[in-house]
């Protein structure tokens, strides 16, 4: 590990001293003395470097110890963009001596210039339209401003800023300057939508400025999104036999391979990144996170993956996706053990359609046609609790089964969707025989 702590902790006095010489392009410190990766980069490329070691430590310590700096990947080699970009910064303080262009969005785009098979990858998986879904459907939107956010003059999308736009993306809005409002800056969300048409947000998982692969490797990597009442599916990991292991021993694991070389043996057990990603045993690393996928477990109504359109719920190929996925399982257990564990995940998730979605939404679509429910769906107890049913109840079921969870499947899910479908058969009895909203 490089020194760089004995870089920051020089006295407060030579740090202003250096500072505006470090940001024109010229070294903070003497050679002799400076401890940053910056011997094989341009001089405005140290420039960058050693103002931010000073301005802003924690970048300049991330990208120090970073794989980037290894290899002389500098600020500019991202951050560089055309003057005519609509993302190109303007007229900004401590960075008037700059003779390049940059901006402080970096999209994909810019990371497939040198890991392109990655980026290609990703733009054909489930991830690419986690922004664009979200401001395409109006009842989001209703959501989201109507009820949550109250119609407020000035704070309605107060619940996406600080919720769907963290993990779904937003598509940023710069100034004139080129910097991003607070409107829609900061996101960490994985489908972020650029000035310049662009898509996706690679430090999702590879947090900037360190973008480590043993970062991305870990189920943490995945938690901040894939959690909660909805799709507890780090919680779900963490009630798993793997997720067991894994607490128990992944401290000691080796998480740093290089890609296509992280195999079994490095670890003990599964994380998200191995059975989704990795190039373990014959097959390929993938940033395609819904090529190994079968069953969309998320929608209203689970079927298998058919469509070609990434646009689509039903995206995929989910009997290739299968095969795939049973490649990961042999690498470690036999066929017995997959084979009998998928057809009871596949067999829960039949009920859920079967048993469960399907006689809810023939209440609902015979109430909706017979006027019997109210306009607004959030004060309505049977499409309140139709909404619980799929959305949260039978997502929990559905992961649960064919991600190993058992107390999700069985109280968080299915106990939960047994009072659920009780619940409406109530509700649609009494509003069938009376013939009004109660």
């Amino acid at each position: 590990m490089k020194d760089f702590m004995r870089f920051v902790l020089i006295p407060a006095s030579i740090v202003v001293g250096f500072a505006l010489a470090s940001c024109s392009g010229q070294s903070a410190l003497p050679p002799e003395e400076d401890t940053l990766s910056t011997a094989d980069l341009s001089e405005e490329a140290k420039g960058c470097v050693e103002c931010h070691a000073t301005e802003t430590t924690g970048i300049a310590a991330d990208w120090d110890g970073s794989a980037h700096a290894d290899e002389a990947v500098s600020c500019i080699d991202c951050h560089e963009v055309d003057a005519d970009s609509p993302m190109a910064l303007e007229n900004v303080e401590g960075h008037e001596d700059l003779t390049v262009t940059v901006s402080m969005l970096v999209p994909p785009s810019v990371c497939s210039e040198c890991h392109e098979d990655q980026v290609t990858q990703f733009y054909a998986s489930g991830h690419y339209r986690a922004g664009l879904q979200v401001i395409a459907k109006d009842s989001m939107q209703t959501l989201i401003h109507v009820h949550e956010g109250q119609n407020h003059p000035e704070f309605s999308g107060s619940s996406n800023e600080t919720g769907c736009f963290q993990c779904h993306g937003v598509e940023f809005v710069v100034d004139e300057s080129g910097h991003p409002g607070a409107e829609t800056y900061p996101s960490s969300g994985i489908g972020n939508i650029y000035p310049d048409g662009d898509v996706g947000n690679c430090a999702v998982c590879h947090t900037r400025h360190s973008f480590d692969i043993a970062e991305a490797r870990k189920p943490e990597a995945c938690a901040s999104c894939h959690l909660g009442p909805d799709h507890p599916d780090i919680e779900i990991y963490e009630n798993s036999k793997h997720g067991q292991i894994y607490a128990a021993e992944g401290e000691d694991w080796i998480w740093d391979r290089a890609p296509g070389e992280w195999e079994p043996g490095d670890y003990r057990a599964p994380t998200c990144a191995t059975c989704h990603m990795s190039g373990i045993g014959d097959l390929e690393v993938t940033h395609n996170v819904t090529e190994r996928l079968y069953w969309n477990l998320w929608a209203k109504e689970s079927k298998v993956r058919t469509e070609a359109d990434v646009m689509d719920m039903y995206y995929g190929d989910g009997e290739a996706g299968r095969e795939l996925m049973e490649a990961v399982c042999s690498e470690c257990h036999s066929s017995t053990l997959y084979e009998g564990f998928l057809e009871s995940g596949d067999n829960a998730v039949r009920l859920y359609n079967e048993a469960y979605f399907a006689p809810a939404e023939a209440m609902r679509a015979e109430l909706a046609e017979l006027g019997l429910l109210k306009d607004n769906p959030w004060k309505d107890e049977f499409q309140i609790t139709y909404y619980y049913l799929w959305h949260h109840e039978g997502r929990r079921a559905r992961q649960g089964a064919l991600m190993g969870g058992p107390d999700w499947a069985h109280w968080h899910g299915f106990f939960d969707l047994m009072q659920d479908i009780y619940r409406l058969e109530e509700i649609y009895n009494l509003r069938i025989e009376t013939g009004a909203i109660e």
